[in-house]
Parts: structure tokens; C-alpha cells; sequence
């Protein structure tokens, strides 16, 4: 096997995963991943039989799933793009100028903090669900004009215990990482 064919084996093999991982990115930022051309992109996907990127936008849109209970649809941070309540769930938020440091245009650390924990509640399959704990870590800076994609899987359940982990990227990269202990709580409010 020549030198070329492995090195496109292993980058159709790459594209899978990082498509799978992140079916947001465009084939111009896979180009750029991958230190490829726009065309070589689009001729992998032919060969992968991977959709063109409005297509796989379609496809996340349609396999939304259970509707939530702990939030409104308001009270989500991002986009809400797929949800299994109880087991996990998927958000994207675009980043805009006023989310970011005027400076310098990074995101400010509490957007990606909110979109998380919105995502780590929304999951929980209960009628009121609070975050308790949060043990967060920023890995790299999100610019503006970005798209984070968060996905939340409940790792383990006691009672009305919860933890949930977060992992939010950007284009394929990790950029923020979170353990929640999250309540599931009574609905009724105290008087």
C-alpha cells in the first residue's frame, strides 16, 4: 500500500469521527482541519456517503427527541438540537460579538458555564431538577462568529442525585469540559 492511500485512509477514517463527534462543521472547516483542499473534503464525504453539511443539519433537526421537563424552552441556553431525557443531550450556541470581550473577542466564561449546566439540568428526567456542584475546567478559547456544540450523558444516579457530564467543542476540539451533581427536586414551591 503506497504512502498516499494510507494517509487517505486515515483521513477518511478522521472525517468519520470528526463528523460524527461534530456534524456542524462546515467542509471548509474540515479543509482546514485537515490541511486539505475544500474539493479533496467534498470528495472524502462522496466517498464516505456523508452528506453535504445543510443536509446534516436537517438530519440532527429531525432526530429531536423527548420534550423537556426540568426547563422551558426559553431557559436553555443555546439551541436545544437533540434530547433523550435521562440519558443525555446535544446544544449548539452561536458565539455573537456581544457574548464575547470587546478586546480581544473571546467568549466570556459564563456563556459556556450557562450552556452547560442548562444542558446538565434539561437532561434529567424529573419535573424540577437544580444544579448542586459544578466542577468545571476551560480548556481554550472560543472566538466570535464560533459555533459551540455541548453534549451532556448522565454518567450515574442515586435517588435524586445526578451527575452529569458536559463536554462542549469546537470544531472537533474540546474547549470546556464539566461534572455536575445535579437534585432532581419536588415541583411544589414552599409557601
Amino acid at each position: 500500500m503506497s504512502r498516499e492511500s494510507a494517509s487517505k485512509i486515515e483521513r477518511l477514517r478522521c472525517l468519520a469521527m470528526y463528523l460524527d463527534s461534530d456534524p456542524f462543521l462546515t467542509d471548509e472547516d474540515l479543509a482546514q482541519i485537515f490541511n486539505v483542499s475544500v474539493q479533496t473534503i467534498r470528495l472524502d464525504r462522496a466517498v464516505l456517503k456523508i452528506p453535504e453539511h445543510r443536509q446534516r443539519l436537517k438530519n440532527v433537526a429531525m432526530g429531536m427527541g423527548a420534550p423537556l421537563r426540568t426547563l422551558s424552552g426559553g431557559e436553555i441556553v443555546g439551541e436545544l438540537l437533540d434530547l433523550d431525557v435521562g440519558r443525555n443531550g446535544t446544544s449548539i450556541l452561536d458565539v455573537t460579538p456581544e457574548m464575547t470581550l470587546s478586546k480581544i473577542r473571546v467568549l466570556r466564561g459564563h456563556h459556556l458555564f450557562a450552556q452547560a449546566n442548562s444542558l446538565a439540568v434539561a437532561v434529567i428526567n424529573a419535573e424540577a431538577a437544580l444544579t448542586g456542584i459544578a466542577r468545571v475546567s476551560f480548556k481554550q478559547p472560543v472566538y466570535c462568529g464560533e459555533k459551540v456544540l455541548a453534549k451532556a450523558v448522565i454518567k450515574s444516579n442515586k435517588g435524586n442525585k445526578y451527575m452529569v457530564k458536559v463536554v462542549s467543542y469546537v470544531k472537533g476540539e474540546v474547549v470546556f469540559q464539566a461534572k455536575f451533581i445535579v437534585f432532581a427536586i419536588a415541583e411544589e414551591v414552599p409557601q
